[in-house]
């Protein structure tokens, strides 16, 4: 019997890893594993478990046509792959490659103790379409800025067959078992209020993506980013219809996902650390008042306080309002981009590490190709240019003309001349 891992790839159709287990010629057991060291860290309500759960409910309805099923354990990954080996014959476990940090201590952890009974565990790529080293600069190294990498990445993918992997037309070979069907109660989690909103990826939105997406009231992005991270959707389907709608502004989005997955799979330290070393003698601020202010959408920035608020009822925040309200944490209250990252983690339906890291560390100036330290957003400013008839702010901030609505935290002014103070004391 071989094992099938399903991990970020929550889906029947077009999985490659999964094509390549049922077509290896040996009954397949499909398994999903709840990692408790992940799910003990989240509030019992979290909407991605919700969004996880039901996407593993619609793969075992999908299996239960064919008479089959799919397993779900809750615990840590490598004890229950042990009791597997021993409770069956397996000759090999297939997964598709995950490349954060820890990840991939885990898979080492997997794989060496696989390799110790004879066991092969065979990895493949799926959530990417270049992985690891695949797009380099000339002498090998890896690109740190965005163009060169993408135009690299496009002149890679011309000469790339882009193939489709038919795994739901396989399922007769995935094996019946008598493991169980872990419900949401079962791990300890109860339903969410919050949905993961479909994806959109219509002619209509694609073909003025450039036009209407840095307009927050307009609601004109693909919410995307949950899909790809779990993997509810094939990215080989996405970039298709992105080129056959020929928008570059779209296609390179899916790129600048790429890009951030290499700079960390290249990088792992900065998960954690500054990309560039001299930024983490900055001395931060580090008020626990204003930030708990900037969590809660107080800050007396309407921009900032709307953006804050959509991320705390939704799990969602606008592409432009995350660079203002990161930009804000980081510039205007001189608050470490980690407290940030740590924050967005917690709580964004797309939470993605390396763009999650990327991003806030572009907006601090700290990492790979990222914004001057002297680039400082001013949040009045950006309602003039993004949200100038105050449609979304007043939408998330309905009292802004009241007296209740507090007043701004901190002076822009003063913040600005005390932030490029900071930051040229510690950098240069």
């Amino acid at each position: 019997m071989t094992l099938f891992w399903f991990r970020r790839d929550l889906r029947i159709e077009d999985n490659k890893g999964f094509f390549e287990a049922l077509s290896h010629g040996v009954p397949v057991l499909p398994i999903f594993i709840f990692d408790d060291s992940i799910l003990e860290q989240l509030v019992k309500d979290d909407a991605r478990v919700t969004f996880i759960h039901d996407l593993l409910s619609k793969t075992n309805a999908q299996l239960q046509i064919h008479g089959k099923s799919l397993a779900v354990f809750y615990g840590e990954p490598l004890t229950i792959i042990e009791k597997l080996v021993v409770e069956n014959s397996i000759d090999a476990l297939y997964a598709n490659r995950d490349y954060e940090p820890y990840a991939r201590k885990r898979d080492k952890a997997v794989y060496e103790f696989l390799q110790s009974k004879n066991i092969e565990f065979r990895s493949f790529k799926d959530q990417v379409i270049f992985e690891k080293s695949e797009v380099t600069k000339d002498d090998g190294l890896p690109y740190v800025v965005y163009t060169p990498y993408s135009k690299k990445w496009k002149e890679h993918f011309k000469t790339t067959n882009m193939e489709f992997y038919r795994s739901e037309n396989l399922l007769d070979k995935v094996t019946e078992h008598s493991y169980p069907f872990l419900s949401l109660s079962d791990i300890g989690f109860e339903r969410s209020a919050i949905k993961v909103p479909d994806f959109d990826t219509s002619e209509n939105l694609i073909h003025n993506y450039e036009a209407t997406r840095n307009f927050p009231s307009l609601d004109k992005t693909s919410h995307l980013g949950p899909h790809l991270r779990f993997g509810s959707v094939s990215i080989r389907k996405i970039l298709k219809k992105a080129i056959q709608d020929k928008n570059e502004t779209f296609w390179n989005e899916l790129i600048w996902r790429e890009f951030f997955m290499q700079i960390l799979w290249h990088f792992p330290h900065t998960a954690h650390q500054s990309f560039r070393p001299k930024y983490d003698a900055i001395r931060w601020n580090n008020d626990e008042a204003e930030f708990q202010q900037w969590c809660e959408g107080k800050t007396g920035y309407p921009f900032v306080d709307a953006g804050m608020r959509e991320l705390n009822a939704t799990g969602h925040m606008h592409n432009r309002v995350r660079m203002i309200v990161a930009s804000f944490l980081c510039k205007h209250l001189l608050i470490d981009w980690r407290w940030g990252e740590t924050y967005f983690a917690q709580k964004l339906l797309d939470y993605e590490q390396s763009s999650n890291v990327g991003n806030w560390q572009w907006a601090a100036g700290s990492g790979v190709d990222a914004a001057p330290y002297f680039r400082i957003f001013n949040p009045t400013e950006q309602i003039k240019k993004f949200d100038k008839d105050l449609k979304y702010i007043q939408k998330w901030v309905p009292e802004l003309n009241e007296l209740t609505y507090p007043q701004p935290i901190v002076d822009h002014k003063m913040a600005r001349e005390r932030c490029l103070k900071v930051f040229k004391e510690a950098v240069g």
